[in-house]
């Protein structure tokens, strides 16, 4: 894999991070409801992390003498995490929420092997750390989902 590999799946990662901040900062606002308040907050919670990510991503960028994309680069793709026409609809913002961090992990993971073969061992680091909390989002969320089956 080449350095070219690496950066293009920086710029994947960093677009990911920052359509799910805007996802989730939507789904934060318009959940309505006595089970939706946990998810809520944990969501708004969720939403600096990611942008914490898009930050890291976006430096990672600049350090390889690129740029992280701007909003002409930027092709949405969350489908399953758009706000629920019923804003009581826990259960389909839970399953959007895993099926974007099953995306992201997929994506760090990927980043993660193109990064050792490119030998970059800084964006291999960072694709690692960044992964190590997406699968900690997606653990708190499959807890949610087993959760809300029971209401």
């Amino acid at each position: 894999m080449s350095s070219d590999q690496v950066i293009d799946l920086l710029k994947q990662a960093y677009n990911d991070e920052m359509e799910t901040v805007m996802n989730y900062q939507a789904l934060s606002i318009v959940l309505d409801g006595i089970h939706a308040e946990e998810i809520k907050e944990s969501l708004q919670q969720d939403v600096q992390e990611e942008l914490g990510h898009a930050e890291q991503l976006g430096q990672r960028l600049k350090q390889l003498d690129s740029s992280p994309p701007g909003s002409e680069e930027f092709v949405a793709h969350q489908d399953t995490l758009q706000p629920p026409a019923d804003t009581t609809d826990v259960a389909s913002v839970i399953d959007g929420v895993l099926d974007a961090e099953e995306d992201a992990i997929s994506t760090y993971r990927e980043l993660v092997d193109a990064a050792e073969a490119a030998n970059d061992p800084v964006s291999e680091d960072l694709a690692v750390t960044l992964l190590a909390d997406e699968e900690a989002h997606r653990t708190e969320f499959c807890g949610f989902k087993k959760e809300y089956k029971g209401n």
